[in-house]
């Protein structure tokens, strides 16, 4: 077949699912030429390469993607597809191997520049060349790179000293050139997240955007690029030249109303008659060209069983009996082993050979008598492609731009409160140099902080959109509120950790282990458990076979899976005939609890019913009826199942759905219940991390913090106001019988907006919902939407709290600049529900009137357009919230007030002290090993230092004061030794040989570390003095501990060091102590006493 001459026109008939990729790598092992495959959509491209990727071809496979975020016409670049397009180019002009490429029509409708013109725009530069840092500062801005202070888009360059970073188009890393003098000393590639250099080069070459159309070169298609001769194959092809014709089509319609030029794209016909010329493989029925000789395949695709695994096991015991083998792909090793024992309780005797690795679709080979089946096919779950992508480090970086410190930000100070950042400045100090930052306070007063004192200054995170007081200085005013907070903070956390020691007292009662129905109840879950959900199943399981009440809180984002551990708590509950209630705050989401829990255990022996408003009175009494009775397994309702007429036969569990949404009354009701039936509470706000390790031993605690693996992520995209895309967004939905939200947060003008839907979309049937709607009237037409009864629901924000509706995929937020981060998240947690494929549009005026936080705020969401992409770490506002739930919902005002940091600083020195005084016999060993590590049996959690040295990363070195101000905060927030040897290498990789001035700047942070560990509260040197002071609070433990004994025999046995008591504080001086080295190492001989004696 392959050494056809050039121009046969091959048609492989019979090819199913993966037995495509697996032909097609066959074939390219025995040739010597490249590969192109042409598929009809993006999606299955990817697939196809992650097929090519799994079968072990990473080195040879190339994706070919559309320099759009979507296509041609709708504008909108996307750097990172640019850089991967030029990529393949640079590849494929090289020549040093045959490669598979992989494209869709979006892709080859555009234009690439001819392999003449891409080889004049190269630069290539190898160690050892002699060039000029000047020449490549030429080379590079008239290319139209960019220089920057540091590197992180391609197409920016910075040069440092003798130092040249450059992000060239043709790779995805950035480069980082060294000069000794004239010549290229080294060159390595680095990471753009942390900026340190991942292996170095012999050579590399320098490309710019080839996009831009003002560079030399004549512009072809890609199929005229190749000056080789390859070989073409094609799915459907005709559909494939149809599609890039109406693009086509389209792009010049849009462009001719903006008077551009043509060039860019080329039409289905053009791109037809230039593959002619090669040898093309057609694959599936609608074909391209007249075939010249044709192959026939017996295959037939693996059959859908509904996971039914009686039926699966049945189709693969016929099929081993006819002498088939058997191949089950999965990367998974846990699948395997499930469906193993699955078949050993089904009693079905298959012999199967595990694959581990996957494919897209599973097939049978009747002539090779294989069946080769897929496990993802077999649980019906989404499967998902991967593509080479920057993601996690475009992420990063986002959130290291939303963590960043910018004039005019509110910083809390631990020790004087709420004030404004203004900036770095350059002071004197007994004739050094030194650099501090200035806040500014109530009144224009201005506070100097030390570098060494940046982790005593945070951003403040407050509710978003509200400013907060700023405080005076020295009024005292700050640490009355610190100190008012703490008493509340201790009270709530002492009522929570009483509550806790209750119940630990109560007999419950001890559920029995798995039973085989649960394992088949587990296994049919579409999704594959991530482990975050596997440890809370484990961990609820385990409660309840425990003889005490369990109170577990599962905690994750929308979309985690809470409710699928909360299905299978409750059926191991009716497993051993006991009752469960499940309490959720709206009607809304009591229907839809009912309709998931029923789809999740229709195939087994559970009764299942709701309580709520929209049931007729006859019909709720005969439900209360049955529930005494005993004849109802599950009963879901609103706030009436706590109510006096509801009586339970056998109560054995009780799930709450987001408890804090209820009101006083009710969870007074359900302290009762409480404390002697088990409970499994769920909640989507995220509990800040830093207060889960504070609460430990007053709640146990779920976290589900990772996505279910094979969701798939959201595309998000920023628009301007553009009808086209509307239209398409809307009618795209729509046809695949989806529905659409389209949240416009103005109730004035909401109807305008439902009457220019209409004028845009002729014919979709819209709704309108808002909060200012009667409460059935809302809920009517949140049912109606449910039922689908109509296409487009134009909505204010109600919408975020908890509607599930699978059949929505697509959200359209209007005015997106105006929301907080928290909420675009929520909202747009609504979509994307299903195995289908989900989108959410950011509709915006033009960027550049919209002001730099939201700008900021809608990058961000765009970057993570992952379920819970550790998106909660920048989500102040959930924060706040998070807090608020767990600690009552009058905290959020303080947190509000002192901002987050302080506010979880508070907390834990509250639950410590209480962990420690009141209730010390409450925790075993294990508690008061976590007690007291977390302590550190610290007596001083802080340590102040005070010099005259010159300590800091001088002008000349690091020259922007925004990455310097980004640095000193870094080295002050480190936390160990590990840690500052990183930073170290860091900084010597970007910016060269460190100064003395900086070397001792790094080693004050050691020292403040060693003072720490000896009970120093503050570190004076100057004039060569070190003065020391220790623990100011002369009742502390401190000093009846052995470790000061130690310390005062250590200065009486050597004489270093003086030891003097002057108002109350006492001091340990040393003379003669030139630099930090010196006293970081006088401190280290005091510990190594300490230590060995």
């Amino acid at each position: 077949m392959l050494n056809t001459p050039p121009g046969e026109k091959i048609h492989l008939r019979g090819l199913i699912g993966s037995s495509k990729t697996i032909l097609l790598a066959n074939l390219f092992q025995k040739s010597t030429k490249s590969f192109t495959i042409l598929l009809n959509d993006r999606e299955e491209a990817a697939y196809f390469y992650d097929d090519l990727n799994n079968l072990g071809f990473t080195e040879n496979t190339l994706f070919f993607p559309s320099s759009y975020k979507r296509s041609v016409q709708y504008g909108q670049t996307e750097q990172e597809n640019i850089v991967q397009r030029t990529e393949v180019l640079n590849k494929i002009s090289l020549n040093e191997k045959p490669y598979i490429i992989v494209s869709y029509p979006e892709a080859l409708v555009e234009t690439v520049i001819s392999q003449p013109g891409l080889k004049t725009n190269t630069l290539w530069v190898k160690k050892g060349d002699k060039i000029s840092t000047d020449f490549i500062n030429e080379f590079l801005y008239e290319y139209g790179f960019e220089r920057v202070e540091y590197v992180y888009e391609p197409g920016q360059f910075s040069v440092r000293g003798s130092i040249v970073d450059v992000f060239s188009f043709s790779n995805e890393d950035p480069y980082r050139l060294d000069f000794f003098g004239d010549e290229v000393e080294s060159i390595r590639s680095f990471n753009i997240e942390n900026q340190i250099s991942k292996g170095s080069l012999d050579n590399i070459t320098i490309v710019p955007n080839i996009q831009n159309r003002n560079i030399a070169g004549a512009f072809v298609s890609f199929a005229e690029f190749f000056q080789t001769e390859s070989v073409w194959f094609g799915n459907n092809l005709n559909q494939f030249f149809d599609h890039v014709n109406d693009i086509h089509r389209q792009t010049i319609l849009t462009k001719s109303n903006e008077g551009q030029s043509h060039e860019e794209i080329v039409s289905g016909q053009v791109l037809k008659s230039q593959i002619q010329k090669n040898t093309v493989f057609e694959l599936g029925t609608d074909l391209a060209f007249e075939t010249t000789a044709g192959l026939e395949f017996s295959n037939s695709k693996q059959p859908v069983l509904n996971k039914n695994f009686e039926l699966l096991g049945e189709n693969l015991s016929e099929y081993s009996k006819n002498g088939y083998e058997i191949f089950i792909l999965s990367n998974q090793e846990k699948q395997i082993e499930r469906l193993q024992s699955i078949f050993n309780d089904t009693k079905v005797n298959v012999k199967f050979n595990p694959v581990n690795f996957v494919l897209h679709e599973g097939f049978i080979d009747h002539a090779l008598k294989i069946c080769c089946y897929t496990d993802h096919q077999i649980f019906e779950r989404y499967h998902r492609f991967k593509l080479k992508t920057r993601k996690a480090e475009r992420e990063a970086l986002s959130l290291k731009e939303l963590n960043m410190l910018h004039q005019g930000d509110y910083v809390v100070h631990i020790d004087h409160g709420i004030g404004k950042f203004a900036g770095l400045v350059k002071t004197e100090v007994n004739g050094k140099m030194q650099e501090a930052i200035r806040l500014v306070y109530k009144d224009n007063d201005s506070l100097l902080v030390s570098i060494h004192s940046l982790h005593r200054i945070s951003k403040f995170k407050g509710k978003e959109g509200t400013e907060p007081n700023i405080n005076k200085l020295g009024s005292g005013a700050w640490q009355k509120l610190k100190s008012r907070t703490k008493a509340k903070v201790k009270d709530i956390a002492k009522e929570l950790i009483a509550l806790y020691a209750r119940r630990r007292s109560e007999e419950g009662f001890a559920f029995s282990p798995d039973t085989y129905l649960q394992t088949e109840l587990e296994a049919s879950f579409i999704y594959e458990d991530t482990p975050d959900q596997e440890k809370a199943t484990i961990a609820v399981k385990q409660d309840m076979e425990k003889p005490i009440p369990m109170d577990r809180l599962v905690c994750g984002d929308v979309g985690f899976g809470k409710t699928e551990i909360a299905i299978r708590a409750a059926f191991k509950a009716v497993a051993d005939s006991k009752q469960v209630a499940v309490l959720v705050p709206t009607t809304i989401l009591a229907l839809q609890h009912f309709k998931t829990f029923s789809d999740r255990l229709e195939n087994f022996p559970v009764r299942i019913e709701y309580v709520s408003r929209l049931k007729s009175p006859a019909e709720a009494k005969e439900t209360l009826k049955d529930l005494v009775n005993g004849k109802i397994d599950v009963i879901i309702g609103t706030h009436r199942l706590v109510s006096q007429d509801v009586k339970f036969k056998n109560l054995g569990l009780l799930i709450i759905d987001e408890e804090q949404k209820f009101g006083v009354s009710v969870k007074e009701k359900l302290k009762q219940f409480k404390i002697n039936v088990d409970t499994l509470t769920l909640t989507a706000t995220p509990i800040p991390r830093t207060l889960q390790f504070s609460l430990m031993g007053a709640r146990d605690l779920s976290i589900i913090q990772t996505p279910p693996p094979n969701r798939i992520p959201i595309t998000t995209e920023v628009h301007g106001f553009n009808e086209q895309l509307i239209r398409e967004a809307i009618t795209y939905e729509v046809d695949r019988n989806g529905q659409v939200f389209f949240i416009h947060n103005r109730v004035q003008n909401i109807y305008e907006v439902e009457a220019a839907i209409k004028r845009i979309v002729p014919g979709v049937k819209t709704g309108v919902g808002h909060g200012q709607m009667d409460g059935h009237k809302l809920e009517k037409i949140m049912l109606d939407f449910i039922n689908g009864y109509f296409d487009v629901l134009i909505a204010t924000t109600i919408i975020e709290s908890g509607l599930d509706i699978p059949n929505a995929n697509t959200i359209i937020i209007n005015h997106a600049e105006n929301f907080g981060l928290s909420d675009l998240h929520q909202l747009r947690g609504r979509v994307g529900r299903s195995n289908k494929k989900a989108f959410c549009y950011l509709i915006t005026p033009p960027l550049a009137t919209v002001n730099a936080d939201a700008r900021r705020r809608l990058k961000a969401i765009e970057e993570f357009s992952d379920l819970g992409s550790g998106f909660s770490i920048s989500m102040q506002d959930l924060d706040i919230r998070g807090a608020g739930n767990m600690m009552g919902a009058e905290q959020s005002g303080f947190i509000a007030d002192i901002g987050f940091e302080t506010y979880h600083r508070i907390l834990n020195e509250a639950v410590q002290e209480l962990k420690q005084e009141e209730f010390a016999g409450l925790f075993d060993e294990e508690g008061q090993k976590q007690t007291q590590a977390f302590l550190k049996l610290n007596y001083v959690n802080d340590c102040q230092i005070d010099t005259d040295m010159e300590l800091l990363f001088p002008d000349d070195y690091i020259s922007g004061t925004s990455e310097r101000m980004l640095l000193y905060r870094e080295l002050d927030n480190l936390e160990n030794v590990d840690q500052l040897d990183l930073f170290k290498t860091g900084l010597i990789d970007r910016f060269g040989k460190m100064p003395q001035e900086s070397v001792e700047l790094l080693e004050v942070v050691r020292l403040r570390w060693k003072a720490i560990e000896l009970g120093m509260e503050k570190i004076i040197l100057k004039n060569k003095n070190m003065i020391c002071y220790f623990v100011s609070d002369q009742q502390s433990k401190f000093y009846q501990s052995a470790d000061f004994l130690k310390i005062v025999q250590y200065i009486q046995k050597t004489g270093n060091g003086k030891l003097k008591e002057t108002n109350h504080k006492l001091t340990l001086a040393f003379p003669n102590v030139f630099n930090v080295e010196t006293a970081g190492y006088m401190l280290k001989e005091i510990i190594q006493f300490v230590k060995n004696n």
